[in-house]
């Protein structure tokens, strides 16, 4: 182990954390940017097949992006150390305001972050522009980049859009012969260490919540908030989008239900202000917005001391982003062993190109979502934000300036306005 190597990566992980706005496919550039351009800890190629890999996956992708960097960069230990580096801003966070909810009013203060929204439609037009070029150089690829754009940008809401769109890329291109199978390529072990993990901690945490809510334990809530985080990041495909309103009917909407009230079981129960306070504030805070889950459970638990709301929290970001490292890492052999196969290697050159396609269907859907957004449309707003998103994709794609210098810019001019 090189220790200069793992605090090298970690620190500039830590960097991506706080800087990281605009949720997946706003990550992947950043990714691009800071891994691939500066770092050169992999290839632009590797990260599409990365990235795609986790579009097929359960769970967190932006968080089993990088988790894959850390394993190929260091292994187990440091995609683990990559997990909470990554996870920790974010999740403090989240946890800090769920603290703060009852005792301040505090949400009038994010309105300086407005402008980080067109700033994260930025990071993703200028990946768009960078990997484009490598990942869409023939007829078919350029009718399945244009597909998945259009699809991405009326389906971005549905969480089978993506999954659908990558396996119809790579069937289309598995229609041409022109690709060879590279059969030198060496068979990866399949370690199912991961996979063993996972299923232990799925059996006993679903053991041992039922266990506490029925003999009424002290603290049951706490192996509650894990059990079902565990199961969120298991089950959920789709991101955030889709996290957030199985969350809502977790936790608001199923505790009132008539079936709920009649069984008098104890279950967690969050108001829906302060649900929809946590779920808004994510969107302004770096990192995954899985870190909502923390907010949840400090929530969960708010009849407790500040103590047990810590708890709470840490128990949901584990039991959340578990899942999500285990399943990425037990996948990832899997996938190489495939890419020795004409049938997968065909299929790559299709998803590649979907991969950039959905970007720019992201990119035209959040700005319309963004201009939805605005509270007050005027010509000076709207200009303002043209502005940013434009300078700002011609500065990341033409000039290269570092993420973080951005990030503080608009934040700056966020705090000019509020003031103004």
């Amino acid at each position: 182990m090189n220790i200069k190597v793992y605090i090298s990566f970690l620190t500039d992980v830590l960097l991506h954390s706080i800087t990281s706005f605009g949720g997946p496919q706003a990550n992947l550039g950043l990714l691009q940017s800071r891994f691939v351009q500066k770092r050169k800890d992999l290839t632009d190629e590797t990260l599409l097949e990365y990235n795609a890999l986790c579009q097929l996956l359960p769970g967190a992708s932006s968080t089993q992006n990088i988790v894959l960097i850390g394993f190929k960069k260091g292994g187990y230990l440091l995609a683990f150390l990559t997990l909470l580096v990554w996870a920790f801003p974010a999740c403090a966070l989240m946890t800090a305001i769920a603290i703060l909810y009852d005792r301040q009013n505090f949400s009038a203060g994010f309105s300086i972050l407005t402008y980080l929204k067109p700033l994260s439609i930025a990071f993703i037009l200028s990946a768009t522009f960078l990997l484009f070029k490598k990942a869409v150089n023939n007829a078919i690829t350029r009718w399945i980049f244009i597909g998945a754009s259009v699809a991405v940008l009326f389906g971005f809401t549905s969480p089978w859009t993506i999954p659908l769109i990558i396996i119809l890329a790579g069937v289309a291109t598995n229609f041409s012969k022109k690709r060879i199978p590279t059969v030198s390529a060496p068979q990866v072990k399949i370690k199912i260490r991961a996979l063993f993990v996972f299923l232990f901690l799925f059996l006993i945490a679903g053991f041992l919540s039922e266990k506490a809510t029925r003999n009424n334990w002290s603290h049951q809530k706490i192996f509650n908030v894990f059990e079902t985080n565990y199961r969120f990041g298991t089950f959920v495909f789709g991101g955030g989008d889709v996290l957030i309103p199985l969350m809502y009917e977790q936790y608001v909407t199923r505790p009132s239900s008539e079936r709920m009230v009649k069984s008098k079981r104890d279950v967690i129960k969050i108001s829906s202000d302060a649900f929809f306070t946590g779920a808004g504030i994510v969107r302004a805070v770096p990192g995954p917005v899985w870190s909502v889950a923390s907010y949840m459970g400090a929530i969960a638990v708010n009849d407790k001391s500040l103590f047990w709301q810590i708890v709470g929290a840490i128990t949901a970001a584990l039991g959340v982003f578990l899942p999500s490292f285990f399943i990425v890492l037990f996948a990832l052999p899997l996938w190489q062993n495939l890419q020795k196969y004409v049938i997968v290697l065909r299929s790559l050159e299709g998803i590649h190109a979907a991969v950039v396609g959905i970007m720019l269907g992201a990119s035209f859907y959040l700005s319309k979502d963004l201009l939805q957004s605005m509270k007050i449309i005027t010509w000076q707003t709207v200009t303002i934000n043209l502005i940013i998103l434009v300078g700002c994709t011609y500065l990341l794609y033409s000039k290269k300036i570092a993420t973080h210098w951005l990030v503080l810019s608009v934040v700056a001019l966020g705090l000019i306005s509020f003031f103004w």
